[in-house]
């Protein structure tokens, strides 16, 4: 006994005394998709350089082993990747070492923040379920040049939009290069302090081999953005979140402008204009937030991107304004993300129904919003108040929407909507609501089934209500080499979310889609092939008249350096029910109408100087004939300085008229450094003759902190001589201040 005591106070005092503390076990596998690693704590904060030259780097044991998603499923990265999670009393690390065998192939050219361009470089991507529940998060990435990029993760799907406080510095070494990133434990929201389990993920992508490699495999059937699906992390343990914090931030801002306009009812020139106002954000609890805003203000939001229309419906423009889009997704319902184009898929709640009116911004005099998470349950809430606006036909308006969705299972959910515009759309006195429950059920790997049903209800002119209902069921099933879809919808004629968005109402929907994708073996050129067929039919809600038929087949070959070729054919059968105004002077008389179109492209991968895709079609149209050409694309002339080209020609000969629409825009972008951004956006739409431009610096000055200047202005291509005629024009200068308790 006296033996084994000596020799465990030997052991301690060997530990008090030693310099640095024995590597832990960091990782442990018992599959590719179940890991488990340990964070380890530091006594002191690591120096944020990139340069990974402290001890604690020798000292404790990186995390290796990565494996691969891409090209080879399921087979070790062929290129090493060291990596350390890392924590203190302030802040979580995460820190990478990326080796590799050919340093100088490597692709660096992005530097803008939050640009999807970051996955044409070499990229290390992780991201964070601080609430283990599988399926939400936060996602970081980063490259050579130390670009930023940051979103949620909200049952998987990814929010663009919010922009967390965190540093990253990189560096390069003789084989590869380094990376450090610090994130405050403030910036993420967890529960409670004290020890903690999360899940985690991290991604290396070596671009010049378009090689993707993770630490828990992810699916290659779920593509690049798989990296979010969080029932694939790994465990993390060991962590110690700290004591809460009063968890209040307050975001005051200041603004001024001079707005010059020419075409309304009564003209005028630099009107001068100044405003000021208030973000507040309180935490209830680690993990369910409170926010308010008072008199709104969105100066600094870039202009819509035009987009030529060749149909009968209204084009979709997704939400740009940080407020509204932060936290945008636990507001998403029956399966479709608010922030895309949904197609004839209805939003019950669409964020730009609020402060927009006749493509104006209308006063938001200001508003509330809760968001967070308790128990099993994802909460939001939203009351806005805008004011009236009578150049925009807009009456002072209260908006809300309460939304509540129950986790099952490992990731699966329920839930319901609500929301009420008060007064309705052009009806004084009265209201509209919708009501919704949904449902998103996962299983295995591979197979989705997503549903919803919903209720509206409108003021009539009698003043009762007229109800509308839509309901959708969808099966997908998304396998690596096979894949398959099958829905079915109805929306009738009164479906109206006041609040929401609906391309076409009185259709019932009927679609299905198979695709095969085999990857050839031994192929050096060829990733991955696919043949896809889809058939998508559309009658009234009745049932008794077929509004439109579509039947398609298209073919992809992805090549292994990242570009991609396509051909597709589509036959088409639409019924017009009314003469529509597709170009000036030329109206298609309604009636039905059958037409086909071929189209084929190409796209030249992110990592190239010059990438975009280039596409063609030609076809017939409405009885007559079109034929299109496009390019949208990028030039990187410097990683801080590029060009991003786009053109679109579209050549119709009717029956009823020809006409050519011609839509041509650039944007030009110069990155000082990863946290300032100078842009500009000049569209010309030759054929209405508008000419638009814009300007716009945005510099985080410090974290959270920012200086806005915005300029823009449209002008007429028919009036003045070199330089068109002045139609409308804004300069605004914006500062906000973040300050955190």
């Amino acid at each position: 006994m006296p033996i084994v005591l000596a020799i465990v106070l030997l052991c301690c005092a060997s530990a008090v005394f030693a310099q640095t503390p024995a590597p832990p076990a960091v990782v442990s596998r018992t599959a590719p998709d179940n890991v488990t690693v340990r964070a380890v704590r530091v006594t002191s904060p690591l120096r944020i350089d990139g340069r990974l030259d402290e001890d604690v780097y020798n000292a404790i044991e990186s995390i290796t082993g990565f494996i691969q998603q891409e090209p080879q499923e399921g087979q070790p990265a062929t290129e090493k990747t060291e990596a350390w999670i890392l924590f203190d009393d302030v802040n979580l690390y995460i820190c990478a070492r990326n080796w590799d065998s050919h340093p100088e192939r490597e692709i660096a050219n992005e530097l803008r923040r939050d640009n999807g361009n970051i996955l044409g470089n070499e990229n290390f991507t992780f991201v964070i379920d601080t609430f283990h529940d599988r399926r939400n998060g936060y996602l970081f990435q980063t490259n050579p040049l130390g670009a930023l990029r940051d979103m949620t993760v909200t049952d998987d799907q990814q929010n663009s939009a919010w922009n967390g406080i965190w540093y990253v510095k990189t560096g390069r070494f003789e084989n590869g290069w380094t990376m450090e990133v610090a994130i405050p434990f403030k910036s993420l929201r967890y529960r409670g302090s004290g020890p903690q389990t999360w899940g985690i993920n991290l991604r290396r992508l070596v671009k010049w081999k378009n090689e993707f490699s993770y630490l828990s495999l992810v699916p290659a059937a779920l593509g690049t953005g798989g990296v979010s699906r969080m029932a694939s992390a790994a465990t993390v343990v060991g962590l110690e979140t700290p004591a809460e914090s009063k968890n209040i931030e307050l975001k005051p801002y200041a603004v001024a402008s001079s707005t010059t306009n020419r075409t309304g009812a009564a003209p005028f020139n630099n009107r001068g204009d100044a405003n000021a106002g208030l973000d507040f954000k309180y935490g209830l609890t680690r993990s369910l937030i409170l926010d308010a805003t008072v008199r709104t203000d969105f100066a600094q939001v870039e202009e819509d991107l035009q987009q030529i229309n060749l149909t009968r419906f209204s084009v979709f423009f997704p939400e740009k304004r940080d407020f509204f889009i932060e936290g945008q997704g636990i507001f998403d319902f029956g399966g479709v993300q608010a922030g895309n184009s949904p197609g004839d898929v209805p939003l019950l709640f669409f964020s730009r129904q609020i402060g927009l009116s006749q493509g104006q911004a209308v006063p938001v005099i200001g508003g509330v919003r809760l968001t967070g998470r308790t128990g099993p349950f994802s909460i939001g809430a939203l009351n806005i108040q805008t004011d009236d606006l009578p150049s925009a036909r807009a009456a002072a308006t209260n908006f809300s929407a309460v939304r509540l969705k129950r986790n099952l299972f490992r990731r699966s959910n329920v839930g319901v909507m609500a929301t009420r515009r008060g007064p309705a759309v052009g009806v004084a006195g009265a209201s509209s609501f919708s009501l919704g429950a949904d449902a998103t059920m996962l299983f295995f790997k591979s197979i989705n089934v997503t549903s919803y049903y919903a209720l509206t209800g409108t003021p009539g002119a009698d003043g009762a209500t007229v109800t509308g209902r839509s309901y959708r069921g969808r099966l997908d099933y998304t396998n690596d080499r096979y894949g398959a879809s099958a829905e079915h919808m109805l929306i009738d004629k009164n479906f109206t979310p006041e609040m929401g968005y609906v391309r076409r109402t009185d259709v019932r929907r009927s679609f299905g889609l198979l695709r095969f994708s085999p990857r050839p073996s031994g192929s050096s050129v060829i990733r991955k092939l696919t043949w896809q067929a889809s058939m998508d039919y559309l009658t009234d809600a009745s049932a008794a008249t077929l509004q439109s038929r579509e039947i398609n087949g298209a073919f992809r070959i992805d090549f292994q350096s990242s570009d991609s070729t396509s051909v597709e054919y589509s036959r088409e059968f639409e019924l017009l029910p009314a003469a529509f105004t597709i170009a000036p002077g030329v109206v298609v008389p309604a009636g039905g109408y059958t037409y086909s179109s071929t189209r084929a492209g190409y796209t030249l991968g992110q990592q190239r100087k010059v990438s975009g895709r280039l596409q063609a079609a030609a076809g017939t149209l409405y009885g007559g004939h079109k034929q299109d050409v496009g390019f949208g694309g990028r030039w990187g002339v410097l990683p801080q300085f590029s060009v991003e080209p786009s053109l679109t020609l579209n050549f119709v000969q009717l029956p009823y008229g020809n006409f050519t629409a011609r839509l041509v825009s650039g944007r030009f972008t110069v990155t000082p450094s990863a946290r300032m951004l100078i842009s500009s956006l000049v569209q010309f739409n030759v054929d209405s003759h508008s000419l638009s431009s814009s300007v716009r610096l945005r510099w985080e000055y410090t974290g959270g902190s920012e200086l806005f200047v915005v300029y823009s202005d449209g002008r007429d291509t028919r009036l003045g001589g070199f330089l068109p005629e002045l139609m409308n024009r804004t300069l605004a200068i914006k500062v906000t201040r973040l300050v955190r308790f």
